[in-house]
């Protein structure tokens, strides 16, 4: 399949452009062309949980997936998520952004944030009781799990039949393999209409809401994206000096791809195949790109993780409550336990969010509130989960 004449990232900057125009000519009645982007990116998602299920099976069956390599992901996604937590608390505390908002509504502080935190019944909510419903409902981390486990399961049949030397599991691994591609084939032409949806997406929200989100919670808007541009342009280029020893240059060519695109899919899953691309063209080895892109995605959730730090505090400050260090911690675990998994959804943070002030015991009058604003975080929040990934998958190809 020949590629575009015009790239990806100008057909994205041109349909943002145009949907800036039609939102402000059009006004309401730009609403209807929001179906655009709602469609396609409805037909991104759908392709996309099964290549991440084909493709995690087929490494499993082609390639090594050693416990080195597992290791040192989950060191440097440990180290980001800590950092990102760390960057997200520290501003909120420092700013203080709760402050600059007043809700009529509140009158004091809510109760104290009880802290419980149901671990065991959030870890047993990722065990099936099917095979149908994980892919029905989009469960993406029960949909790894069970990839993890067929993938196990298929490369012990392939060691058995290797010792006796059969040959029958090539005909499996042809199959997924040719499973994986047609997969990647579909969503590579639905990849295609990704412009389209930018622009509708736009249109829809200019014309309905203009510029008026930003309005009142810009500050809420300011320290949030300040958070990400730090965690982003401190913490991963040094990861990328200092570690990958790559020069930064090269880095920001080889992911201006899927960046621009999770700028307009606002999901790291969505994203997933543009990844997959952009890691290839960096020489980046398939094993590396697919365990940190495929597999790491669910925990390269820096973005979200951040965010919902400085935002459970922002609410808390807004009701007048400020919370002590101890249940800041509980907040911050209660972040990284919601937000397994939910990197492949759209507004994802704010649904994570929800569950995360229920567990810390804070009221959620203002979520719709932070909705109006999120059209914006959330694309950022995305854009920072891709990077995540590329620089995860670098770093694990350069420290092999």
């Amino acid at each position: 399949m020949s590629a575009p004449r015009v790239p990806l990232y100008v057909q994205i900057l041109a349909g943002i452009t145009i949907g800036v125009i039609t939102g402000v000519a059009l006004g309401p009645d730009a609403g209807p062309l929001g179906e655009i982007g709602r469609l396609v990116i409805q037909l991104v998602k759908l392709f996309a949980v099964p290549l991440l299920l084909f493709a995690l099976i087929d490494a499993f069956l082609k390639t090594e997936i050693g416990g080195r390599a597992a290791g040192r992901m989950l060191a440097i996604t440990s180290t980001n998520t800590v950092i990102a937590l760390a960057i997200g608390l520290g501003l909120s505390n420092w700013l203080k952004p709760g402050r600059h908002l007043t809700l009529p509504a509140v009158t004091g502080p809510p109760p104290a944030p009880t802290g419980r935190i149901e671990f065991l019944k959030t870890v047993s909510g990722y065990i099936p009781s099917n095979f149908v419903d994980p892919f029905r409902e989009n469960l993406v981390i029960t949909i790894i799990l069970l990839a993890v486990v067929i993938g196990l399961a298929l490369r012990a049949v392939k060691r058995e039949q290797s010792q006796r030397g059969e040959h029958g599991y090539r005909v499996i691994e042809d199959l997924v393999g040719g499973a994986f591609r047609a997969t990647e084939i579909l969503l590579a032409w639905v990849v295609r209409l990704i412009p389209f949806a930018v622009f509708g997406v736009v249109a829809k929200t200019i014309g309905e809401q203009g510029f008026a989100p930003l309005k009142g919670l810009a500050v809420y808007v300011g320290v949030a994206l300040l958070g990400l541009a730090i965690h982003v342009f401190i913490t991963y280029q040094a990861w990328i000096l200092l570690v990958a020893r790559m020069p930064l240059g090269t880095f920001w060519r080889g992911v201006r791809d899927p960046v621009l695109y999770a700028m307009g899919a606002a999901s790291s899953l969505a994203t997933l195949p543009v990844t997959l691309t952009a890691l290839d063209r960096m020489k980046v080895t398939p094993q590396s790109a697919r365990l940190a892109a495929c597999v790491g995605t669910n925990l390269n959730n820096d973005g979200i993780l951040l965010y919902e730090a400085m935002a459970v505090l922002f609410v808390a400050q807004v009701h007048g409550l400020d919370l002590t260090i101890g249940q800041q911690l509980v907040a911050a675990f209660g972040c990284i336990v919601a937000g397994v998994g939910i990197s492949g959804i759209p507004d994802a943070g704010l649904i994570s969010l929800s569950l995360v002030l229920t567990t810390v015991g804070l009221p959620l009058e203002i979520v719709p509130l932070l909705f109006t604003v999120d059209w914006l975080i959330g694309r950022a929040r995305a854009m920072t989960n891709v990077i995540s990934d590329v620089l995860v998958a670098v770093l694990l190809d350069k420290t092999r």
